[in-house]
């Protein structure tokens, strides 16, 4: 099991992520790097489930690096687009030549939906821990709440400025960092994650 200082690849190429994660696993003092760090490219994303993507990059990270890996798919799921984007969440904010700008994303999801009205969706959240020896673990968590535009906000990346989570005025963009990884879905996921690290 994973010991302080061990190292742990983070299964991403997402600054945003890549910070995130590494805060949340501070307390643990591992020696936290990314597959970006170790050249690692990217696997490409084949499942049609959060969880299957998620141990698919963990998975896929491992073998190239032989280390413990910790891999994230998350997306965002809107009630009245049937759980779109879901899995395809990044896809949707996909340029020609290859980058991504979730402006794109927001567009066409208001071109299919009233922009003036709030609509139900969920952050979803699972991660997988992949170990050389095969073992594998993942952990799921969710937050509630509405999408609407305009989109709000400086911080935050990906959907934020158009995610409001319930019980609160602010999108995800325009709460502070550290209050936002409170109460988000990669937190509850860590929750989970975390005990099983403290079990383990």
């Amino acid at each position: 099991m994973l010991k302080q200082n061990d190292k742990l690849v983070i299964a991403s190429h997402n600054q945003g992520k890549i910070h995130e994660i590494k805060l949340l696993l501070e307390p643990f003092n591992f020696d936290v790097i990314s597959a970006a760090d170790l050249g690692i490219p990217e696997p490409e994303e084949t499942g049609t489930s959060f969880i299957e993507n998620s141990v698919l990059k963990a998975v896929e990270v491992m073998k190239h690096c032989n280390l413990p890996c910790l891999a994230d798919d998350s997306g965002l799921a809107i009630d009245d687009l049937n759980g779109d984007p879901g899995v395809y969440s990044a896809r949707w904010a996909q340029k020609q030549d290859g980058t991504r700008d979730f402006k794109i994303a927001y567009d066409r999801i208001f071109q299919i939906l009233d922009p003036h009205q709030s609509h139900k969706a969920h952050f979803v959240c699972v991660l997988t821990l992949a170990f050389p020896d095969g073992r594998i673990h993942s952990f799921e968590g969710q937050v509630h709440g509405h999408v609407s535009l305009p989109a709000r906000g400086e911080y935050g990346f990906g959907y934020d400025p158009i995610f409001t989570p319930e019980g609160y005025s602010q999108t995800f963009a325009e709460m502070e960092k550290d209050f936002k990884y409170g109460i988000s879905h990669r937190h509850y996921a860590f929750e989970e994650l975390k005990q099983f690290l403290r079990q383990a």
